[in-house]
């Protein structure tokens, strides 16, 4: 305990060192976004960064990514932290020095902090290479919104030979110093659909000659309730969720046809790929019923996220360590997705919420992709520390859990 207790105030005095810094890079990325795989200028900036504390770079992994390497003083596993650095088509609405100068584009989901935050980690890492007994590997991946960029960095090598990979999410609502992590299914598989219902235009005089697609729309949706209410095992969670209708041309007009997508959300494997074949079936009834015809469009994304039990252990005892036993909170399943579950598919790992409620707000006023969205930049500090803590207790379990 002794040793581990040492490596963790170096570890704090050097957070305090750079902390000011970890504020500056946080808001020039917060005040430049960048979409996905357009994200330049900070791979930029990450690739300077790297290259300047001796990493071995990689730039270009699945176009805007960067993966720097750094080894320890001797061969053994390795630890790969991924950050995502992609931002949101949205407008930045909040009033401060580092608003997003990108008309349309900011950081409503913290990935400026998340980059910021491991950018601090490999300059605490870097400072204990000799001490290290094994290889780090930082993961700076792009378009985590969406189309996704962790299957073209796996794609590309990003986890050869990668042992444990960690990850963290700043969260809103979540007050500063507190961890919050999922032991197991962490967060939902979502594949979207688009559904397109075919029908037969007319005129609203005469709607025995014509076949009304806006009709036929509204018993499909309230068609797909019962799917979930009364199909599905209330205790597996899964969502349908119908976002977007369009359809019509006029109001003396019947509608020939009406465009709907949607997503599907699970945790069920099999529940999964049973229900886009129920949903096939519901739409085909009624549909035919109308005397219509359709057409369903299955998107997959991204699988569910879930934490293996052992490296959710040592996460927990890392994060008592570093907030305190009173500030870990156990995380229920969120129906929200992430990316991050490809690689656990592969390796194992752990994500976890790091606390980061601005001190103004009061919990749930701001949102992830909220036009306002902030942090308290306080939890800077907590994410390096979780990072580097989390790193040197997988090299060093026997110090952890002593």
């Amino acid at each position: 305990m002794y040793e581990w207790k040492r490596f963790q105030n170096r570890v704090r005095r050097a957070i305090v060192h750079i902390h000011d810094e970890l504020v500056r890079v946080r808001r020039d990325l917060h005040a430049h976004p960048e979409l996905a795989f357009q994200e330049v200028r900070t791979a930029g900036i990450v690739a300077s960064c790297l290259s300047r504390l001796g990493l071995e770079v990689r730039t270009g992994v699945a176009k805007t990514g960067v993966v720097g390497d750094l080894f320890g003083r001797r061969s053994g596993p390795t630890v790969a932290l991924r950050a995502d650095m992609d931002a949101l088509p949205m407008q930045d609405e909040k009033e401060v020095t580092y608003k997003s100068k990108v008309d349309g584009c900011m950081h409503a989901c913290g990935h400026d902090a998340h980059t910021a935050m491991m950018l601090g980690a490999a300059v605490v890492l870097a400072e204990m290479r000799e001490e290290l007994p094994g290889h780090v590997r930082f993961l700076f991946q792009p378009a985590e919104e969406g189309p996704g960029g962790a299957l073209p960095m796996i794609e590309e090598g990003a986890l050869e030979g990668v042992d444990v990979i960690f990850a963290q999410h700043v969260n809103p609502s979540l007050e500063t110093g507190y961890v919050a992590v999922s032991d197991g299914p962490a967060m939902a598989a979502v594949d979207d659909f688009c559904l397109t219902i075919h029908g037969k235009g007319g005129h609203a005089a005469y709607p025995h000659m014509a076949t009304d697609a806006i009709q036929i729309a509204a018993q499909v949706i309230v068609g797909l309730q019962p799917l979930i209410s009364r199909q599905v095992d209330p205790f597996e969670p899964a969502v349908v969720t119908i976002g977007t209708i369009e359809g019509g041309k006029a109001e003396n007009i019947v509608a020939d046809q009406v465009s709907m997508r949607g997503t599907i959300r699970t945790f069920n494997r099999l529940l999964r790929s049973e229900i886009p074949k129920r949903i096939e079936e519901i739409v085909g009834g009624i549909t035919s019923a109308y005397g219509g015809r359709f057409e369903l469009n299955i998107r997959p994304g991204y699988p569910a996220l879930i934490n293996p039990s052992e490296e959710v252990k040592r996460i927990t005892q890392v994060a008592e360590e570093v907030v305190g036993a009173n500030h870990l909170l156990l995380a229920p399943p969120s129906m929200g997705s992430e990316d991050f579950a490809f690689y656990l598919e592969e390796v194992p790992g752990c994500m976890w919420w790091l606390g980061a409620m601005p001190a103004y707000a009061s919990i749930g006023e701001l949102t992830l992709h909220h036009p306002r969205f902030d942090i308290d930049e306080r939890a800077l500090a907590y994410g390096v520390e979780m990072l580097v803590m989390s790193t040197l207790a997988y090299f060093f379990p026997d110090f952890a859990t002593s």
